[in-house]
């Protein structure tokens, strides 16, 4: 039960949309907890939490949770079915009547939703055969080599295909139930409950599951591992491959060569990736104009920085400011 008001939220009728959560024993708390929060505090809900067997639900960490009934006993239309993650998720997979039990329910639901690793309960029941999908990324390996039937994009927080909705680790798991409330709601109500759980307003569903520092590997040896910092000090000056090869005193070739081996990908995609991550910082807390961001990041003009943002981020700079700013627009 949310602890949060809900009567300053804009309200759209009476509660009508019912959401059944899917649990089984060592899921993460927060896959649960998060995303029923976002949709009780939209106030437009029923909420249920259904088991295998009604009662308490042992998680992976911290307290377990409490099943309102068995998945056997839920009856009638479903609006949304949403089967959350953790280290359960794949003996969960693997348990033919748990796998049957949510199959049944999803022919009943008008969408199917799953939060982190609850998408492999749902790719073992066929639902996501040829459809987009996403997971934790540490875990989309996996999803790709037991499913390949499945479209699997790892760098995605989350993903729609027809009405099967996917997302990426625990918190993306509330921007994917901030995405339904946009899509059940509207976008005003989505904003409401942002600032009521004191959340960015709904991040976009292309954004990159983790940022370049952490989506690349850090250099073993110390030059390169200074170099990467100072192009994140110094987003906007000349990264050419000579110009950065001439830094750590290697030739233009080896050096490359080196970086690759290194970092995990190419000297111009690392930049890249840094670039993308000072633009978004600046779209996200200040109110400079897009071209000015654009200079700031090194991206120098406005159409080279959309043009990256739409490969990288799947949104324009002017959207993911829209739905992700922080700051106050004068």
């Amino acid at each position: 039960m949310s602890l949060l008001p809900t009567a300053a939220l804009p309200q759209n009728g009476p509660v009508s949309r019912r959401v059944v959560f899917v649990v089984y024993p060592r899921i993460t708390a927060l896959d649960l907890v998060g995303p029923h929060e976002v949709f009780g505090v939209a106030g437009a809900y029923d909420l249920v939490v259904a088991a295998p067997q009604a009662g308490r639900v042992v998680t992976v960490r911290g307290p377990g949770i409490v099943a309102d009934r068995s998945l056997a006993s839920v009856r009638g239309a479903i609006d949304t079915l949403v089967v959350v993650g953790g280290e359960g998720a794949f003996a969960a997979a693997r348990d033919p009547q748990l796998v049957r039990a949510v199959a049944n329910l999803a022919r009943r639901s008008r969408r199917v939703a799953s939060v982190c690793s609850g998408a492999f309960v749902l790719a073992a029941t066929g639902l996501l055969d040829g459809k987009r999908a996403t997971t934790h990324w540490a875990a989309c390996d996996r999803l790709v080599e037991e499913h390949p039937a499945i479209a699997v994009e790892s760098d995605r927080i989350f993903v729609q295909d027809a009405n099967v909705w996917t997302s990426a680790g625990v918190t993306a798991g509330m921007d994917l139930a901030l995405a339904l409330v946009a899509d059940d709601l509207g976008q005003d109500v989505a904003r409401a409950v942002a600032r009521q759980l004191v959340m960015y307003v709904q991040r976009p569903g292309g954004q990159a599951q983790f940022s370049a520092q952490l989506g690349a590997q850090r250099a073993a040896r110390d030059p390169l591992r200074e170099l990467q910092s100072w192009i994140g000090e110094h987003p906007a000056g000349d990264h050419s491959v000579e110009r950065l090869a001439t830094r750590v005193a290697m030739s233009p070739r080896h050096f490359a060569r080196v970086f690759r081996a290194e970092v995990g990908c190419t000297p111009a995609a690392y930049v890249e990736q840094v670039r993308i991550e000072v633009a978004r910082r600046l779209l996200e807390t200040t109110a400079l104009t897009v071209d000015d961001v654009a200079v700031t990041a090194g991206f120098g003009t406005p159409e080279t920085l959309r043009r990256a943002f739409a490969r990288r981020v799947g949104a324009s700079p002017t959207e993911y400011r829209d739905r992700f700013r922080s700051f106050a627009p004068a």
